[in-house]
């Protein structure tokens, strides 16, 4: 979706992609694929799988959120036609909510994590300017402080997990519109819920951090070779949209099987 990084020093190659990233992306994304694979198992064909709620597995879910969006953040400045590429991961992201409240009505995905980076692609194409203005070690640092700051605005309070800062007005929480920038009102529900508060600041510190890579290193672009990781790495959207249906669909066919 985006050109990638290589962070080793290599030899120029005509495609102009870097293969670290595409390896990170690709193995992010399989991680992504297995946690998924448990979530179907477990919300939508009701496998008891205990361990699934615990700290373990919500640190696992944590991981795969922050490498998506680093990631993305950091290759914006790689990529080509912002707008366009904008524009698809953004429709990307309303289909996703489109499908699942159609094919899954009790597990809808509403401001999830596409529509975040969508938006994050957009409205750096104006910020970007003002953005190169500021020194980058200071953007990543003030962005990664609203990040932890605004962590937990979803569920009333400043702060990050269990630090809490002060709670947050009881006035913000009260609409579709609030839900979308991040202060969901009572009784709203989104199985993969990632707003612009706090992700979006997730989304700039990535920005910020490939600006600080820029001009301290020395890699060239390299052809990413043939196999599965870099593949993956090159073609997250196609898979990220794919990999759900597929999963639903195997899991469909096994619960007929055993007849359950």
């Amino acid at each position: 979706m985006d050109r990638q990084l290589n962070l080793t020093t290599q030899p120029p190659a005509a495609s102009g992609r870097y293969l670290f990233l595409d390896r990170l992306r690709g193995l992010t994304l399989l991680s992504m694929i297995a946690y998924h694979t448990c979530w179907d198992a477990v919300n939508l064909f009701g496998a008891d799988w205990g361990w699934f709620d615990t700290t373990a597995a919500y640190v696992w879910q944590q991981s795969i959120c922050w490498s998506f969006l680093l990631l993305s953040g950091f290759c914006w400045q790689l990529g080509h036609r912002p707008l366009r590429r904008g524009l698809l991961v953004l429709a990307a992201g309303e289909a996703v909510s489109v499908v699942t409240r159609l094919a899954t009505p009790d597990q809808p995905v509403y401001f999830g994590v596409l529509t975040l980076i969508g938006i994050g692609m957009l409205l750096l194409i104006p910020l970007d300017r003002l953005f190169r203005r500021v020194p980058a070690p200071l953007g990543l640092a003030v962005s990664a402080l609203l990040f932890f700051a605004l962590r937990n605005a979803k569920d009333g309070t400043f702060g990050f997990e269990r630090w809490v800062i002060a709670p947050v007005p009881d006035a913000w929480y009260r609409n579709l519109l609030t839900a979308f920038l991040g202060f969901p009102p009572e009784g709203f529900y989104s199985a993969d819920y990632f707003p612009p508060v706090p992700w979006l600041f997730l989304y700039f510190a990535g920005y910020f951090a490939f600006s600080i890579w820029k001009s301290r290193a020395k890699a060239a672009p390299q052809l990413s070779p043939h196999g599965a990781l870099p593949a993956l790495g090159r073609h997250t959207l196609p898979v990220y949209l794919l990999h759900q249906p597929l999963l639903f669909g195997i899991f469909s066919c096994l619960s007929m099987i055993s007849g359950g």
